[in-house]
Parts: structure tokens; sequence; C-alpha cells
């Protein structure tokens, strides 16, 4: 047997003829747009996602002053929750948008206020009048009057918020508290 030498790829499929140089541009131009187009279309999507993440690293939380009561209605040595709103509330927060504390008159000119959440996981605390104590009822966190820890697993004091008197109201700065 002889062995014929032939054009056609091992294929058996001839090959194509060349393309021309027009039919070259046309795809090359065509390939450029698409790939432009979809640079263009991921920007598009992107930028609102990248936004979404970036935005409140930016965004300054404001800081204001809120009244929680009247003067004469909280007693020396009294400690009462209180709820405000929050300096930063989402349009869609409801009722979340209020916060709370744990206001204790010390004197006739003086109130400190707590956060209503341990220094140990942010688990609410109650206040034990009869004890003179703060309880965690999830890990047993206990906190003496003045906020500092008593027993348990908590870190540091209970978070403060300022407070002052302002005329005839009692008002607490909403600032950030720190939950653990």
């Amino acid at each position: 047997m002889s062995a014929e030498k032939t054009d056609d790829p091992p294929s058996g499929h001839p090959e194509a003829p060349p393309a021309s140089p027009e039919l070259v541009e046309r795809r090359r131009f065509l390939a450029r747009v698409s790939i432009g187009l979809g640079g263009c279309m991921g920007v598009a999507i992107g930028a609102p996602m990248v936004g979404f993440v970036v935005a409140p690293l930016l965004s300054k939380v404001p800081h204001e002053w809120r009244p929680v009561g009247k003067v004469k209605d909280f007693k020396v040595g009294e400690t009462v929750n209180v709820t405000f709103m929050d300096a930063s509330p989402l349009p869609w927060a409801g009722i979340t948008a209020k916060t709370g504390a744990w206001l204790r008159r010390v004197s006739e000119d003086k109130f400190e206020a707590f956060a209503v959440n341990c220094a140990h996981l942010g688990c609410p605390v109650r206040w034990l009048p009869d004890a003179e104590l703060f309880m965690c009822p999830c890990h047993g966190g206990v906190y003496y009057a003045d906020g500092t820890v008593a027993a348990g697993p908590p870190p540091h004091p209970l978070s403060q918020y300022k407070s002052r008197i302002h005329g005839d109201d009692v008002e607490i700065y909403t600032d950030p508290i720190p939950i653990a």
C-alpha cells in the first residue's frame, strides 16, 4: 500500500480558507466592544455593592443629647430603666430604633447612666433592687450598683453613657457603646 499525501488535516475536514483582513478587523472590533460593555456592566453592578459596604465606614455617627424624663420623677438612690431613640436609627428600624439604659440618681444634681448590655457578650442585664446588683442571666455576670464587676466573666465594668441635667430634664448623650 502506498500512502497518499493530502492537504487535508487528520480529522478529515478541509482547512478553512484564510479570513479576509476586513473580517479579522470586524471580529477584533466586536470582541473589544463586548469586553468594554461587559466591563461597564460590571462597574454598574459592582459600584452600589462597594458603596453599601464602604458607606458605613465613612459616615459619621450623630451624637445627640436625648431626654429620658423629668428630674423630679427620679428619686435619689433609685435605679430605673429608661428608653430613648438611638442617635442613628435606620429608616426601617421601627421599634428597634429605641434603646435603653439603667439610670441611677446618685444625688440631687448627679445621675449615672449604664448600658443595658453585659460587657461579656452583650446580653441584657437586669437590676435587682433588693440586692442592689445588676445581673446578667446568660453567663452569670454580676455588677455592683456603680457598674463595677462583682463576679462572673465580664472583662470590665458596665459601659456608661454621659448624662446631664438640662433645665427640668435628665438627658443622656447618645454615644455608641461597645458591647465587648
